[in-house]
C-alpha cells in the first residue's frame, strides 16, 4: 500500500473510531430525531434506506442542488466503488463502472452494465446517459448485480433517477447560476392545480452553458462549450385515492462543442507532430503530448490545448422522452403498477481525430435511435409475513448509426465509411418475494426469466476521394440498404437467460440491520458494429454472467446521531465481456470487438458513514476497495500477433481505493436566517482504462478533489444565495485515456477548477 492509500485508509478509520465517541458527547446537543430517514425504491417499492438489505447510495435534491450538479457526471467519486465518466473522445457516451464491471466503448452495440433507470424506465443507449439534472428528488446508486427487479444489464448496479413530482399545491422555485469559464445556469418549476385534489401540472427545465477549458491551436478559440435547454412536463391525475395517473414528457437539445481529442502520440508512431511546431497557419504552436514519454502514464499539463482545424466545432443532440405510469392501490391482484416508456434521440457530431493542426483525420458521425419499454407488475401481501413483487417486461430498440471517417495521415483522400443497423428485442418475467420468517429474520428469494433477440447488420466501404466531411447529408449512397459492400456482415441471434436472487436479512432491533445474499445475473449477447475487417463481426459475442456474493449491515447509533452502512463481496465472473479497440499500423485498419475473458473475480468492501456530533454540525465519510483480476484470460494481441496471459492482472476502471470526507455546518443566526457551509474531499486510486493490457500510458493517475460551498438563507427561507467552488485547489487531471499501440494515446482532461455564485428563490 503506497503512503496515499494509507493516508485515505487511515483518514475514514480514524473517522470510523472517533465518531462514536464524539456523537455520544453531543447526543443532548443533537437535533431531535438525529439523522433523517431517506426514502428510496431500490426494490421497487418505498422504503427507508436503513430497511433496504442492498449496498446503496442515495443523494437528494437538497444534496444535488448544493454540488451545483447539471448532469449525472457530477457525482464522480461521491460514491464508494462508482466511476461515471464518459468515453475519451466520445462525451456524450456515459462509462458507468460499478465493483469493477463496465462497458468502454462508445456504441450503442456494446450495451451496459450498469442500468441507468429513470422515472423506471431503463436507458437501453449508453449515448445521451449522462442526464441533464434538474428537478430531480434523489438519485439512487445500487451496487451489485440488481437483475430480478431491474432486469437484464445491471451485473454492475443500478442508477435509479427519480425527478420531483407533482404534490398538488401551487408554488416552484426559479434558480440563477453563474461562474468563470462563462457558466450560466436558468432552471425553475411551477406546478398549478387543475382540479383541486384530483389533477395538477407541473412544468420544469433549465438553461446551462459554458465555455470550454481547453484552447484550440488552429484559431485559439475554446474548445468543448456546452449550450443545452431541457424542458419536463407532469400532469398528475388521482380521480380516486386509489388510482394514480402520471404523464410526462421532456425535450432536451443540446447545441454543444465538438469531442475534444487531446494528441498522445509518441514519436515515431503514426500522427505524432512535434510539439513547438506550426502547420496549416496555425495561431499557435504544437502541444507538448501528455502522453510523450514512453513506458510512463499521461500527466496533464497546467494549460490545456487541443487541436482542430479539419470539421466544424458542432456536436448537436435531441432527445425526446415520455412516460404513462397508472398506479392502482387495494385491487384484488394487490398494487399493480403499469410503466409506459418511450426514448428517441438524434446525435450529429464532428470529431478532429488527431487533435492537432494538422490533416490527418477525422469524423462525421450520425446516430438515431429509439426504445420503447412496457412493465407491468403488482406487490401483494399475503398476510402480515409474506410479500411478493410479480411482474413482466418487454423492450425494443432500435438504432442506426454511420461514422464517415477520413484518413488523410494513411493515404490522403483515403475514407472508410461505416454504417450500423440494429434491432433487440426483449421479454422478462420476474418474481421476487419476502418471507418473515421470524419477527426479526426475513428470507429474501427472486428469480428473472429473459428472452433477448437481436437482428444487427454493419458494413464497412473503403473510398478514394469521398466528398468533404461538411457535405451536407453526403452518404454516396452507402447507407442504402440495397447497395453492396466490401463488408457486410452481423447476424441474428437469441439467447434465454435466468438470474435471481436469495438472501436473508436479521433485523437486530429498530436501527440494526444485518444482511446476506447472493445474486446472479448477465449481461445479454451481441455483434460488433463499428468494425475494421470481416472477422470482427461476423460471430456474437456470448451473454456475461455474474455471482455476487454479498454480507452487510446498516446501523443507526447513538440516538441516531451517527449512521454506519458496510458491505463485503466477491464476484464470480464468467464470460465477462471485454471492448478491444486496436489499430495495426501495417493494415492501416481500426478494428473494434467484444472478447469474452473466460474468469475473473473481485473482491471488496464499501463503508459509508454519517454523524451529527453537535448541533448543526453533520460529518460524513466513505471508503471503497476493490481487489480486481483476470483468473483465466489468455489475449491475443492482434497488432503484435503475441498471445498474453492475462492471468492475475487488473480489470479496466477499477481504482483499488476511493474515499470521501466531508463536513456540513448549519448554523442559526439570531433573526431567523440561517448560514451553511460545506466541504468534501475525494479521493480516487489510480486506474487503468482502456488498454486491455493495462499498459503505462492506459493508467489514470489518482485523483484529490476538493469542493466547497457557502449558502446563505434569510429568515423565512424563500430566499438563498451561494457561493460555491469545485476543484477549489485547481488541481490538473487525466480524466481518461485510451492507448492505441501504433496510433497514439487519446486522452481527455478533468475540468480546472471552478466557482460561481447561485441565487434561489421558492414560491
Amino acid at each position: 500500500m503506497d503512503k496515499y492509500r494509507f493516508l485515505s485508509f487511515c483518514s475514514a478509520a480514524a473517522m470510523a473510531a472517533a465518531l462514536p465517541a464524539h456523537a455520544q458527547d453531543a447526543a443532548a446537543d443533537a437535533p431531535a430525531g438525529g439523522i433523517q430517514d431517506i426514502v428510496v425504491t431500490a426494490q421497487k417499492r418505498a422504503q427507508n434506506l436503513q430497511d433496504v438489505p442492498i449496498a446503496v447510495s442515495a443523494v437528494s435534491a437538497q444534496t444535488l442542488g448544493s454540488m451545483q450538479v447539471t448532469t449525472l457526471q457530477a457525482l464522480q467519486g461521491s460514491v464508494p466503488n462508482a466511476q461515471i465518466e464518459n468515453f475519451s473522445n466520445a462525451p456524450n457516451t456515459a462509462v458507468f463502472t460499478i465493483r469493477g464491471i463496465g462497458v468502454i466503448e462508445p456504441d450503442p452495440y456494446a450495451g451496459n452494465t450498469v442500468s441507468i433507470v429513470v422515472d423506471g424506465v431503463p436507458q437501453f443507449f449508453s449515448m445521451g446517459a449522462l442526464l441533464d439534472m434538474y428537478d430531480v428528488e434523489r438519485v439512487e446508486i445500487l451496487r451489485g448485480p440488481q437483475g430480478t427487479l431491474f432486469g437484464a444489464n445491471t451485473t454492475g448496479g443500478v442508477v435509479n433517477v427519480a425527478t420531483a413530482r407533482p404534490t398538488g399545491e401551487f408554488g416552484g422555485y426559479a434558480k440563477v447560476n453563474v461562474g468563470n469559464w462563462g457558466r450560466f445556469d436558468a432552471s425553475g418549476s411551477i406546478e398549478m392545480p387543475i382540479v383541486t385534489d384530483k389533477l395538477s401540472l407541473k412544468v420544469a427545465g433549465i438553461h446551462t452553458e459554458r465555455n470550454g477549458w481547453t484552447t484550440n491551436i488552429w484559431n485559439g478559440e475554446d474548445m468543448g462549450s456546452k449550450n443545452i435547454d431541457a424542458v419536463r412536463g407532469i400532469l398528475h391525475a388521482t380521480p380516486t385515492p386509489d388510482l394514480s395517473i402520471t404523464l410526462q414528457g421532456e425535450y432536451v437539445a443540446a447545441r454543444n462543442g465538438a469531442p475534444i481529442v487531446i494528441n498522445g502520440g509518441q514519436a515515431g508512431e503514426a500522427n505524432h507532430v512535434p510539439a513547438g511546431t506550426f502547420w496549416n497557419g496555425a495561431v499557435l504552436p504544437m502541444y507538448a503530448s501528455p502522453c510523450a514519454v514512453p513506458g510512463e502514464r499521461c500527466v496533464a499539463p497546467k494549460k490545456y490545448y487541443s487541436g482542430n482545424n479539419e470539421v466544424p466545432d458542432q456536436s448537436d443532440m435531441d432527445t425526446y422522452f415520455t412516460v404513462l405510469t397508472v398506479e392502482a392501490k387495494n385491487t384484488p391482484l394487490g398494487d399493480i403498477t403499469s410503466i409506459s416508456g418511450y426514448k428517441k434521440f438524434k446525435l450529429f457530431e464532428y470529431t478532429d481525430q488527431d487533435g492537432t493542426s494538422k490533416t490527418n483525420n477525422a469524423t462525421r458521425r450520425r446516430t438515431e435511435a429509439w426504445q420503447f419499454s412496457q412493465e407491468l407488475r403488482t406487490n401483494i401481501d399475503i398476510g402480515d409475513r409474506f410479500n411478493m413483487i410479480l411482474g413482466g417486461f418487454y423492450m425494443k430498440t432500435h438504432y442506426d448509426h454511420y461514422q464517415m471517417y477520413h484518413l488523410d495521415f494513411a493515404l490522403p483522400g483515403l475514407a472508410q465509411f461505416n454504417t450500423q443497423d440494429q434491432d433487440t428485442e426483449s421479454f422478462s418475467a420476474f418474481a421476487q418475494s419476502y418471507t418473515r420468517l421470524t419477527d426479526k429474520l426475513t428470507f429474501q428469494a427472486g428469480i428473472r426469466y429473459t428472452h433477448d433477440k437481436i437482428d444487427a447488420r454493419a458494413t464497412l466501404d473503403n473510398a478514394m476521394n469521398l466528398p468533404a466531411l461538411t457535405a451536407p447529408g453526403w452518404d454516396g449512397g452507402l447507407n442504402d440498404p440495397a447497395t453492396v459492400h466490401q463488408i457486410d456482415t452481423g447476424g441474428k441471434r437469441s439467447w434465454n437467460n435466468v438470474g435471481w436472487k436469495l438472501g436473508l436479512d436479521y433485523q437486530v432491533d429498530t436501527n440494526k440491520l444485518l444482511y446476506a445474499s447472493w445474486a446472479r445475473g448477465f449481461k445479454s449477447g451481441g455483434f460488433t458494429g463499428r468494425i475494421g475487417v470481416l472477422e470482427d463481426g461476423n460471430e456474437p459475442f456470448n451473454p456475461e454472467k455474474v455471482d455476487t456474493f454479498e454480507a452487510g449491515m446498516k446501523l443507526d447509533l447513538f440516538d441516531r446521531r451517527l449512521r454506519a452502512n458496510f458491505a463485503a463481496f466477491y464476484t464470480n465472473y464468467r464470460n465477462m465481456q471485454v471492448a478491444q479497440i486496436y489499430y495495426d499500423p501495417d493494415t492501416q485498419v481500426q478494428g473494434n470487438r467484444i472478447l469474452n475473458a473466460a474468469k475473473s473475480e473481485i473482491k471488496g468492501f464499501e463503508l459509508e458513514l454519517t454523524a451529527m456530533p453537535a448541533t448543526g454540525l453533520t460529518l460524513r465519510g466513505s471508503l471503497g476497495y476493490l481487489d480486481t483480476k483476470y483468473k483465466e484470460f489468455f489475449y491475443f494481441d492482434p497488432v503484435s500477433l503475441a498471445i498474453h496471459d492475462l492471468k492475475g492482472k487488473p480489470l479496466q476502471n477499477a481504482p483499488k481505493w476511493a474515499t470521501s470526507l466531508g463536513a456540513n455546518y448549519d448554523m442559526e443566526m439570531g433573526d431567523g436566517s440561517r448560514a451553511i457551509f460545506d466541504v468534501s474531499w475525494r479521493y480516487t486510486a489510480k486506474k487503468y482504462y482502456t488498454a486491455i493490457l493495462n499498459t503505462p500510458r492506459s493508467t489514470v493517475q489518482p485523483t484529490y478533489l476538493v469542493d466547497t460551498s457557502l449558502t446563505f438563507l434569510p429568515a423565512g427561507e424563500r430566499f438563498e444565495i451561494t457561493l460555491w467552488g469545485k476543484n477549489i485547489l485547481d488541481k490538473r487531471y487525466i480524466a481518461s485515456v485510451y492507448d492505441s499501440p501504433g496510433y497514439m494515446g487519446l486522452a481527455a482532461y478533468a475540468p480546472p477548477r471552478e466557482y460561481g455564485i447561485s441565487g434561489k428563490v421558492k414560491f
